[in-house]
């Protein structure tokens, strides 16, 4: 038998290597398309092992480009292989791999970003939330351009269990660049703890898995890489509609580098929001001297749960945008103090 972890003894027949498909298909990575491929195959087995037993699963791989992680796949035994993949000039190789693993391989010529995952995969793999994750899995070697408005949409389907997540509590295994795989495992007061950690922490569990440096990918990038592995959580830890807690949340780390009251007081107008900034701290017992690095969940669960209760009172209120105020009047910050929101 293979060893606890270990891809299965299905193999692939014997194939180009992706350094010889590469060159086959004269094929290059695209700089304005975040293109950088991965030709170590023991990397693309370390990425697919970290992804869990994936004997019989269903799989949507993101972006396969030339076929390393596509490779991996297969040979541990994918049932099913859906690639979405929005460069044409992929789709011959990806062919190659299809026919060799006897049309396991199902080509979506497609953007990630807008294609639909809700019918992708067979009804009967569905799962109760409750239960154990579905035998479906989401991996990708992620492009840096999408990589993080990308994981924000899922994120959202998660909340609303709705795309991959109609079939259960769906895994996904992503790559990042190493400092926003960094973000969105950073726990309280880490430097690095920002708008991502939050986002994505309070939805999921998880796992910055391992770094590859970035001399492993073609061309080399000038960062590294981290491969993060998230579980939805049967039960998130802020319960409230997504798109109040990404205010809040955004709101509050609009001023990263200054005390958490600053960021709290633009969900309010002008005219309401010493008093309104008052109560909402008060309420959700937040010190207003904490910078928004040293808030945990739990103290964003407490303001998410005020400003609901604030939004009911006033229906207006969730419609208020701080920054469409200054557009209005005719101001802006001063670049020493506007703050970049991190993610």
């Amino acid at each position: 038998m293979a060893a606890s972890g270990s891809l299965t003894k299905y193999r692939l027949p014997p194939l180009p290597t992706i350094r010889e498909i590469i060159k086959l298909y004269n094929l290059r990575a695209e700089k304005h398309l975040s293109q950088n491929f991965l030709l170590d195959l023991k990397l693309t087995d370390k990425i697919v092992r970290k992804s869990g037993h994936l004997q019989n699963a269903y799989i949507c791989e993101v972006g396969p480009g030339p076929g390393g992680i596509t490779r991996s796949i297969l040979n541990a035994g994918a049932e099913e292989l859906l690639v979405v993949e929005k460069d044409t000039r992929f789709i011959p190789g990806l062919k190659m791999l299809n026919e060799a693993s006897n049309g396991k391989v199902r080509i979506v010529h497609g953007d990630i970003l807008t294609y639909r995952m809700d019918r992708s995969f067979p009804g009967h793999l569905r799962k109760h939330w409750e239960e154990e994750p579905p035998n479906i899995h989401i991996i990708g070697n992620l492009p840096f351009s999408v990589s993080t408005p990308l994981i924000i949409k899922w994120f959202e389907q998660i909340a609303n269990r709705d795309g991959p997540f109609k079939y259960g509590r769906t895994q996904m295994t992503l790559t990042f660049q190493k400092e926003v795989a960094e973000r969105l495992t950073a726990s309280t007061r880490s430097p690095q703890r920002s708008r991502l950690s939050i986002m994505s922490q309070y939805l999921c569990s998880v796992k910055n898995c391992f770094t590859i440096p970035g001399r492993a990918f073609v061309p080399k990038p000038e960062v590294d890489v981290g491969v993060v592995k998230f579980t939805p959580l049967i039960r998130p830890q802020i319960e409230q509609p997504f798109k109040l807690v990404e205010k809040v949340v955004r709101c509050v780390f609009q001023f990263r580098r200054k005390y958490c009251h600053r960021g709290v007081s633009i969900l309010f107008p002008e005219e309401k929001r010493l008093k309104f900034t008052e109560h909402m701290l008060m309420s959700a017992d937040v010190d207003p001297s904490l910078r928004p690095t040293e808030l945990t969940i739990a103290h964003f669960k407490n303001l998410c749960d005020v400003y609901r209760e604030m939004c009911n009172q006033d229906p207006n209120l969730f419609d208020y945008n701080f920054r469409e105020e200054l557009r209005m009047k005719k101001l802006c910050f001063k670049p020493e103090e506007e703050e970049k929101d991190l993610l």
